[in-house]
């Protein structure tokens, strides 16, 4: 799979092609149903195929001072993309830059200026709730008649389910934000997992006797809070069982979210390593203890806790 950032950036090879358009955040089962169609039209037509995205997220760019909690960085998404089965990924990833000339294009000038002059696309496969174009002003019906007169074909996948739950990147964030971790496992068809770089924190942990691996958040905002049972996986170690801490850690007057993993039974150095931690269950909410060894008995409790259900899990 090729990553093209930026329209400027296309080659004469990425034109005539099929395309989806989405945020593909998560990239769910609802997104992976969508990138099949796409893989099919594009091999019955023998063109490319290719899957166009966003960064930022068109509702972070609306919504500076407070956007909707992204499921996945940019990092993560291209990799979950790239990670697919051979027959849903697509031969390219464009991402856009959404800023002030993409947000102002009408659906009219979107067509023109993207689709037909900068892709000349032959195929659209899209959702049904799809819109674009400045006041999401098109939708189905309208890329319909673009394509009837600029000779492309549209498509649109009717709404996928998964348990009668309606699988989207929305129904999923609010999943998590309620501590509905299975039902956004169900949609995601895997547990919710955040990935990132272990960076050098402030070791209190190792102080009061349950030393963390800190992993950067690179997104606005994230949909958990809270202190969950989790497992670090990572193609050097293996998956290693733990319990995570993911919040401002109010104990220490913290004011940016961090991702903060303690590994039971693990002791070696992984900083500067690549991991992916998983969420199983939520244990309890985040909360301000006043004094370090109130805060060193109640992870105590926790970790009791996390190990249970990770032992009950097992057991399934």
């Amino acid at each position: 799979m090729q990553l093209v950032r930026g329209l400027h950036n296309l080659k004469p090879e990425h034109r005539n092609c099929a395309v989806t358009i989405g945020n593909f955040d998560g990239v769910h089962h609802g997104h992976q149903a969508l990138l099949r169609l796409l893989s099919e039209k594009a091999r019955e037509n023998n063109i490319p195929s290719t899957l166009m995205s966003f960064d930022p997220l068109p509702h972070e760019y609306f919504s500076k001072s407070k956007p909707a909690p992204r499921l996945t960085s940019a990092r993560e998404r291209y990799t979950l993309i790239a990670e697919l089965d051979e027959s849903l990924r697509p031969d390219m990833l464009l991402i856009l830059r959404f800023g002030d000339w993409l947000a102002q294009l009408s659906a009219e000038e979107f067509v023109a200026k993207v689709l037909v002059d900068a892709l000349a696309v032959k195929a659209v496969v899209i959702g049904d709730d799809f819109r674009f174009g400045k006041g999401r002003a098109g939708d189905y019906d309208y890329l319909k008649a673009a394509g009837d007169k600029h000779g492309f074909e549209v498509l649109a996948l009717s709404t996928h389910c998964v348990d009668n739950m309606r699988v989207s990147s929305t129904g999923i964030r609010q999943a998590l934000l309620d501590d509905r971790l299975s039902d956004a496992e169900r949609m995601l068809g895997k547990p919710y997992r955040i990935c990132g770089r272990v960076a050098h924190g402030d070791k209190r942990g190792r102080t009061i006797g349950f030393p963390t691996a800190n992993i950067r958040l690179n997104r606005p905002a994230i949909p958990l809070s809270g202190v969950y049972s989790v497992t670090m996986c990572s193609p050097e170690l293996g998956d290693v069982q733990g319990i995570a801490n993911i919040g401002k850690r109010p104990t220490v007057d913290g004011v940016r979210d961090q991702l903060e993993v303690h590994l039971f039974d693990f002791e070696k150095n992984i900083y500067g390593m690549n991991i992916c931690v998983s969420f199983h269950h939520k244990i309890r909410d985040e909360k301000k203890f006043d004094s370090f060894e109130l805060l060193k008995q109640q992870i105590k409790l926790d970790c009791v806790q996390a190990r249970e259900l990770h032992t009950a899990v097992n057991r399934e």
